[in-house]
């Protein structure tokens, strides 16, 4: 065989062999990434939660049809109750553990509370805290002043030993929808509607807080920390409107969750137990004992936060 010759069928063979090769491997779909991407279920390292005010659960299901079509495509309780009336002891709960024995809605001057919030915790474990508060006129604002703003719903300014980092850190609203876009939602985080878009004040119905809080849930899920499985959202009420016996509607949101319904009971320091888990930090106070939220939902936690 010539030079010439064997060239070319060694060429061919080259060519053949190639060909046989790219055939056998898998071809990506259009648009595809070139490398895979995060896990969408998790683990869960960050905690959103949005709560609505005087609201029952049956009220809730009925008129907030947006909120309730995330509960029935992603997970909610069917058994999940405030501890109290009226709203504020609620709130302390959620953030702290204990109801510290309060029974009104006097501001922060008649309530000092001492030791850690889960927002405390965050920041003492080199986590991130934050608390977006609608028409609170400054950091940590302590009054009534603001447009609607009620610190009776805005924990963290009670925790007197934490009122460093509450002036830097319990913002107004402004900075929610950045944080968002851009992936730096906090992993102890809280969004505090105005008394309007809480269903609060006489003349703002539950239709209106539904679209707030559909906005507000969907401008967190279009950020990079939904896409990626790391933040979790909490939709609930503080109490209810003493017609069910504090039964209030509580709404997990994140990928691992497909039409989950949750009949686990649970309570508002369930909700305080999450947000330590997820932190990965010992259970503050009644939460330490309180049924597991993240069991009952089945939340995907990192290694050693169960």
């Amino acid at each position: 065989m010539s030079r010439r010759l064997l060239a070319c069928a060694l060429l061919a063979t080259l060519v053949l062999g190639g060909c046989q090769r790219a055939a056998q491997e898998p071809v990506p779909a259009a648009g595809a990434p070139a490398t895979p991407s995060a896990d969408p279920r998790g683990p869960v390292t960050k905690l959103l939660v949005l709560v609505v005010e005087n609201h029952s659960q049956d009220e809730m299901r009925s008129q907030m049809p947006e909120a309730f079509g995330l509960a029935e495509r992603y997970g909610y309780a069917t058994d999940y109750r405030a501890l109290t009336h009226p709203s504020l002891p609620n709130y302390l709960a959620m953030a702290g553990g204990d109801t510290f024995g309060v029974a009104d809605d006097d501001p922060p001057t008649a309530h000092v509370i001492h030791g850690a919030s889960v927002f405390g915790q965050a920041m003492g474990a080199g986590r991130t805290a934050k608390v977006y508060a609608e028409g609170m006129p400054g950091p940590c604002a302590l009054g009534t002043d603001g447009e609607r703003y009620a610190v009776r719903h805005n924990p963290w300014a009670y925790f007197v030993d934490e009122r460093d980092l509450c002036e830097r850190l319990d913002v107004p609203l402004d900075d929610f929808a950045a944080d968002a876009a851009s992936g730096d939602l906090p992993d102890a985080g809280l969004v505090v509607p105005d008394l309007c878009h809480d269903a609060h004040d006489e003349g703002c119905d539950l239709a209106g807080a539904d679209a707030w809080i559909a906005d507000h849930v969907r401008a967190a899920m279009d950020g990079p920390d939904f896409a990626a499985g790391r933040l979790a959202i909490v939709i609930t009420a503080d109490e209810d409107d003493h017609r069910q016996d504090n039964l209030v509607l509580t709404i997990v949101v994140h990928p691992s969750q497909e039409g989950h319904v949750v009949s686990t009971p649970l309570t508002h320091y369930s909700l305080t137990r999450l947000y330590d888990q997820v932190l990965g930090v010992p259970a503050l106070r009644q939460a330490a004992t309180a049924p597991d939220m993240a069991q009952a939902f089945g939340l995907p936690l990192p290694p050693g936060q169960g």
